[in-house]
């Protein structure tokens, strides 16, 4: 179903104020799935959102947890406090851009938050504001990595973004994993099959079955090197404070904040090259038209630039009642 962006960001907060969250983690994660949905990343946006809701009624996430900042010279450590990585990444922007005003690059370096969803935002929010950044961050074991068979590393994310002028930022976003664990967990959900390659069962056996996949491990992508990615954002999120994902708790489950890491490299452009933006987008859009490229970061075809978004039916009506969750109850008691 067709909604607009502003109906489905207001929804997005109201639910996370009826489940917990001070006002501005509530915006700041309204802010963050909103932006999945645009950016064709359904996977980490309203499907995502629940677990974050979860995560604030069970206690993993504090809701009224209040950033802790530190800067010294160009590094900017943030303790999340158990929040939600956005509060703490938010609070700290405008620093950001005025350390890496002044020094010419930046290093944020977060620590003790809930799972990062969609690991773009931080990038490509720094990219609109004219910073190149790179991005990685941890989460709880899911992926199999060696010969055990058994859960390692998580399916930690990599993102970059580059400012190309007036067109929307260059911006990769990818977990290090063949696929998210929300799109296995949707498959077995729908008692649909999943790709060969994705993930293996308990016992390390190759599944095409989501619910044994749910049970086992996911898998890199593009085998040892997917790995190698992971380990790196592993290196980077533990060089943040945030716990190695084979001590991280669930994301999906229990009461105990996982911890994250992540670490945001921001470098401003003007110290090296000012007209670099526009010389990079004239580059990608060359590349797009003569050669067929597909640039990422540009936004789907369809009705995101029209101010609406396609919904799954089922998730808004579930996104509605998490909205008036409390005004149900009282009406429930009268």
């Amino acid at each position: 179903m067709i909604q607009p962006t502003a109906v489905l960001e207001r929804l997005c907060r109201q639910a996370a104020l009826e489940a917990g969250a001070a006002e501005a983690a509530a915006s700041a994660l309204a802010d963050a799935i909103v932006h999945a949905e645009l950016r064709g990343r359904p996977s980490v946006g309203v499907a995502h959102l629940f677990d974050y809701l979860a995560a604030l009624e069970s206690g993993a996430i504090d809701g009224m947890a209040v950033p802790r900042i530190l800067v010294r010279g160009a590094i900017i450590s943030c303790d999340a406090r158990g929040g939600i990585p956005h509060a703490g990444f938010l609070q700290a922007f405008d620093t950001l851009l005025d350390v890496a005003g002044v020094h010419g690059c930046a290093v944020f370096m977060q620590h003790n938050s809930y799972t990062c969803g969609e690991l773009g935002y931080f990038t490509d929010r720094l990219a609109e504001a004219g910073l190149v950044a790179f991005a990685a961050a941890n989460s709880p074991a899911l992926m199999a990595v060696g010969s055990s068979g058994g859960r390692v590393l998580g399916t930690n994310p990599i993102s970059f973004a580059a400012p190309t002028g007036a067109q929307e930022p260059f911006l990769v976003d990818q977990a290090s994993s063949e696929t998210a664990f929300v799109a296995v967990r949707e498959a077995a959900a729908a008692g649909k099959e999943i790709p060969a390659g994705w993930a293996v069962d308990s016992r390390g056996e190759p599944t095409t079955d989501a619910s044994a996949a749910l049970e086992g491990s996911l898998l890199p992508y593009g085998g040892h090197k997917g790995a190698n990615m992971a380990l790196v954002a592993e290196v980077l999120a533990g060089l943040a404070g945030g716990l190695w994902s084979v001590d991280a708790p669930p994301f999906t489950e229990g009461s105990a904040s996982p911890e994250i890491g992540m670490t945001i490299l921001a470098i401003n452009p003007r110290f090296a090259d000012a007209a670099f933006p526009q010389r990079l987008g004239a580059h990608l859009d060359r590349l797009s038209r003569d050669y067929q490229v597909r640039i990422p970061g540009r936004r789907p075809e369809g009705t995101a630039g029209q101010g609406v978004l396609e919904i799954d039916s089922g998730q808004f009506e579930r996104l509605q009642s998490a909205a008036q969750k409390n005004t149900n109850r009282k009406l429930g008691q009268a």
